[in-house]
This record gives C-alpha cells, sequence and structure tokens, in this order.
C-alpha cells in the first residue's frame, strides 16, 4: 500500500515542483501573502476542500471530511518569506526585491498542497482532516494571530503536526526529538536615557551609549551566573544605535535584544534579569532605561506519543535507518504557539542533504531542495490515513 501511495505522488512530482518554483520566483513576506493564498485556496478549492480565508489575514485552511468518524487532525505549513535578497542563480530565483523563499516555505507548501490532492482524490480516511496554511512564520507571531482568530475554535484538532526542511541532515532523514525541541524567542528594546551634552564637557551628561555598553556586558552574567550550565540559554545584543557625531555624547541609546531558552521557568527568571541589569546598571549612572518587550513565542515542546506514531509510520515508510534523534535547537518556531494552545502534536525535521555546498537556511544561496517533496507528501498522507481510521 506504501508503495502504491509513493509510485501515485512520483506520477504527480513535476507538477508540484513547478508549483513550488512558481511560489519560489513569487515570494511575499508575513501578511502579505495575498497570491500565495490565492493560489493555495484556488488548488483546494478544485480538489474539493471546504476553504476558509482571513485568519491572520492572508492564512488559508481547507477542510475535507470523509466517512462518519469524529476524530479531527490538523496539519500546518508556514507559507511567508524572509526580507532578504537571494544569491544562487537559479532560473526560478525570486522576482522581487529583497523578497525570498529562503527558509523553505515554498518548500512546506508544496508539500502539503501534494499530500493535499492525493487525500482528495483517494480518500482513504474516516474523519476530518485540516490543512492550515500559516502566514508570517518568519515575524515569530503568524502563528499566534491565527490562534487569537480561533483557529482551533473553528477548526477543532485532535492533534497536530508540522515540519521543516533542515540543510546539514542527510536527505530524506526524519528527526524527531520528545519534550522541548525548538526555543523560545523574546525580542526586546531597552532605550537607555541620559543626558546629552558637547564631547570636550563629559561631566555635564550623562553618556547613555556608555550605559548600554555597560548593560550589555552586565546581560552576560545572566548565562553565566543566574542559569544552571544544564540549561541552554542565549542572550544576544544584536544591535546598539546611538548617534552619528563622534564629539557628541548622546542623550538616547537603543539596545536591541534577542533571548532564547529551552525551559518556560528559565526563560521567565531571563527576562525577569534582563530588566532588573538593565535598571540598576542605568540607576548608577544616573540614567533611566524603557524596556519594550517587542514580540516573543514559547518553547516548541513535542509530545512523545505524537512523534511516535509519526516517527512508526516514518521507519514503515522509508525504513527505521532513516529515522533518526534531532538534537535540541536554539532557534523558534511558531508552531510553538499552535502546541502550546494543543500539546497533542509533533513539530520534526526532514534532511534536505548534508553535502558540503548545501547552504543553510536563511542564506542568499539556499534553494529548498525538491527531492523532499514526495517523501514528505508521503508522510503526510500515510499519517492522515493512519489517524483518521
Amino acid at each position: 500500500m506504501a508503495q502504491h501511495m509513493i509510485t501515485a505522488l512520483r506520477e504527480q512530482e513535476a507538477v508540484f515542483t513547478a508549483i513550488r518554483r512558481q511560489i519560489h520566483s513569487q515570494p511575499e513576506v508575513g501578511f502579505e501573502e495575498h497570491h500565495t493564498s490565492d493560489l493555495i485556496a484556488r488548488l483546494l478549492e478544485e480538489w474539493g476542500y471546504e476553504v476558509h480565508r482571513g485568519l491572520a489575514t492572508t492564512g488559508v485552511v481547507g477542510t475535507l471530511k470523509c466517512g462518519d468518524g469524529t476524530k479531527r487532525l490538523g496539519l500546518r505549513a508556514d507559507i511567508d518569506a524572509l526580507p532578504m535578497g537571494e544569491n544562487n542563480g537559479k532560473a526560478w530565483s525570486s522576482k522581487i526585491e529583497n523578497r525570498f523563499h529562503g527558509c523553505g516555505h515554498d518548500g512546506h507548501t508544496t508539500i502539503l498542497l501534494c499530500a493535499a490532492q492525493y487525500l482528495a482524490r483517494t480518500r482513504n480516511f474516516n474523519g476530518t482532516l485540516h490543512l492550515i496554511f500559516q502566514p508570517a512564520e518568519e515575524l515569530l507571531y503568524g502563528g499566534r494571530v491565527m490562534l487569537e482568530d480561533g483557529l482551533f475554535e473553528k477548526f477543532p484538532c485532535d492533534s497536530i503536526f508540522g515540519l521543516h526542511n533542515m540543510p546539514g541532515i542527510k536527505l530524506n532523514h526524519f528527526a524527531f526529538r520528545d519534550g522541548p525541541m525548538m526555543a523560545s524567542s523574546d525580542t526586546l528594546h531597552i532605550e537607555v536615557n541620559g543626558v546629552g551634552g558637547h564631547g570636550a564637557l563629559p561631566e555635564r551628561t550623562v553618556d547613555a551609549t556608555l550605559v548600554a555598553c555597560h548593560i550589555a556586558v552586565a546581560l552576560q552574567t545572566i548565562v553565566s551566573r543566574n542559569i544552571t550550565p544544564f540549561q541552554p540559554v542565549v542572550v544576544t545584543v544584536g544591535s546598539i544605535q546611538a548617534g552619528e557625531a563622534p564629539n557628541i555624547i548622546n542623550e538616547k541609546a537603543l539596545m536591541k535584544l534577542s533571548i532564547r531558552t529551552l525551559d518556560e521557568d528559565v526563560r521567565k527568571t531571563v527576562l525577569q534579569r534582563v530588566h532588573d541589569i538593565a535598571v540598576s546598571q542605568a540607576a548608577s549612572f544616573n540614567a533611566t532605561v524603557t524596556l519594550t518587550h517587542v514580540n516573543g513565542s514559547p518553547v516548541l515542546v513535542n509530545d512523545p506519543q505524537a512523534n511516535e506514531l509519526v516517527r512508526g509510520i516514518a521507519s514503515d515508510l522509508f525504513g527505521p535507518e532513516r529515522v533518526i534523534t534531532a538534537p535540541p535547537f536554539m532557534g523558534s518556531e511558531d508552531f510553538a504557539f499552535m502546541l502550546e494552545k494543543n500539546p497533542n502534536g509533533s513539530y520534526f525535521i526532514i534532511g534536505a542533504g548534508d553535502e558540503a555546498d548545501r547552504c543553510m537556511v536563511h542564506n542568499p544561496g539556499y534553494d529548498f531542495n525538491d527531492e523532499n517533496i514526495v517523501p514528505a507528501a508521503a508522510l503526510w498522507c500515510s499519517l492522515s490515513e493512519k489517524f483518521l481510521r
């Protein structure tokens, strides 16, 4: 049966490769994926899905019901591109300046569409299938907005699943990890407020730039002195912006931070320490600070039972040698919002190839490996048929 499915999917491989490359050439960033959403909705409607649009502005949900089964399954793909340029020389490269599918969301979307067509044609399941096409993953809050717009109230799911391609892992190997797998991500801005003045008269100023530098150094003690070495934490000060002239002491400085953890309690501790250190350091210089939590996504936590289901399906389809354990990853993924709301699910990795010259995601030379389309679609199809028996 599995081989018959893969053969049937292979017959459509060229069609979906062309769809993937079409999406790739017309990338759209978060909440602006109008053409991508139009394409998804049109194809789903052609195949007989009930299509709902408008969640998180450009989100699409396709629903297919078969038989009298009461179980409900959600499969999710992200659809947005990155605000960066492409440089890989492909014939299907981005036609839009500073827009690029540099993370493979064009491939994830195509994989789910490939599975959608097969499942609509065969209808070899008994229950309700919800296909969730989510915008703005790269902003790390598109998933949250879909939930706020009532995703699981309108389309309840007993279990939900997502996947991501990953260069550096052998082609079409599937990597799983129980429990915490990907880090929380918090973006913070710290505005330092001092007293500006002439560079020749420092005693009449409170140097916001100097204060920001002291805060940046002090923040690194959070990892080394406030958190156990057995818990991974990253505190990155990615930007300090203050002034332009060499002879002006700046009244204000803006710091931009990224905080990542693999434990929600640790996350709370780190965020509190960032606040306390920034306020105290500033006060020691007679300055003040304003902290803004720009956005944040939770730790992505996989349900072991859901993982085991998909792991077994991957092993049956492709052999146990192609099922591996994923290490924890300090990158973040806003599917974590969906798993936080509905913990009965998992997120896993499909290897895109480990050749030395294969570019990592978010690199201008990256391109999705089209050889992932059929195996990953087969996994979605088998999961749907097994879960919705």
